[in-house]
């Protein structure tokens, strides 16, 4: 611990479990106070309990795919903790819809909370963000931006368009000083991934263990080190990039 983001107002989406939680813990380590909107109300507030730090903690239940949502929830949080420095844009979820019969109202729903949610969340924080001409944002996309698999559809569509985004933004914002990040994680222990292997035989586990060049993935607390390094100055002339987490995944050749 470095205390390296300390002073700092870190949004995190989707904060109660997996990933975003071990940022919300990482964050708070390091000396941020942290912000959470979830649609989990109970599962969020179980979560802020345990923390054990209700000073530099707010939580609110909302739902990212609707701006008033969001902007309520800012208003609170930015009451309690002061000015939006950093956002971690990490709720999603998993989609294995099938591309002839999925509907338009399906398609729409999943990239609201997948995609455009991202930009909901980035349009309430930048005012703040430009006026103070520091501030970073890392949105948690998927090593499916890169490669993908059969039954993913539009999962690997809608992390392709959050890296997209995310170059954009850095070209947007970056006269402003503020820098804008994409973290593609790989397979990594989170209740989704669980639920995965929970559907397919025993031996799928071992399968997906067996092409990981390290022989194992990622625990949320991983994923959670990279994305304080983006939020904080020590990566300070990183922008527009996007940083795959995923044990050397991507590096192996198929066969």
């Amino acid at each position: 611990m470095t205390k390296r983001l300390e002073g700092h107002h870190i949004v995190v989406t989707g904060g109660s479990r997996g990933i975003g939680a071990a940022i919300v813990e990482k964050a708070l380590a390091e000396g941020s106070g942290v912000s959470i909107i979830d649609v989990e109300e109970e599962a969020g507030r179980a979560f802020i309990a345990s923390l054990n730090a209700p000073d530099r903690v707010y939580f609110a239940r909302g739902d990212i795919r609707f701006a008033d949502d969001i902007e309520d929830f800012h208003r609170g949080a930015v009451a309690k903790l002061g000015p939006v420095t950093g956002l971690v844009n990490n709720a999603g979820r998993n989609s294995n819809a099938d591309p002839v019969t999925m509907t338009e109202v399906q398609w729409d729903e999943f990239m609201s909370v997948d995609l455009k949610s991202a930009w909901l969340c980035a349009r309430v924080v930048l005012p703040a963000m430009i006026a103070a001409r520091k501030g970073a944002i890392v949105n948690i996309a998927s090593v499916h931006a890169d490669h993908t698999f059969p039954g993913y559809f539009p999962y690997a569509a809608a992390k392709s368009g959050l890296v997209g985004l995310t170059r954009s933004l850095a070209l947007e914002v970056g006269r402003h000083q503020i820098r804008v990040n994409a973290l593609s994680p790989g397979w990594t222990e989170t209740f989704l991934v669980a639920e995965y292997f929970a559907r397919n035989p025993p031996e799928m586990r071992q399968k997906v263990l067996d092409v990981h060049p390290m022989g194992r993935i990622a625990s949320p607390a991983e994923i959670a080190n990279c994305a304080a390094f983006l939020l904080s100055d020590e990566a300070s002339f990183v922008t527009g990039a996007n940083w795959r987490v995923d044990g050397g995944l991507g590096a192996r050749f198929a066969g």
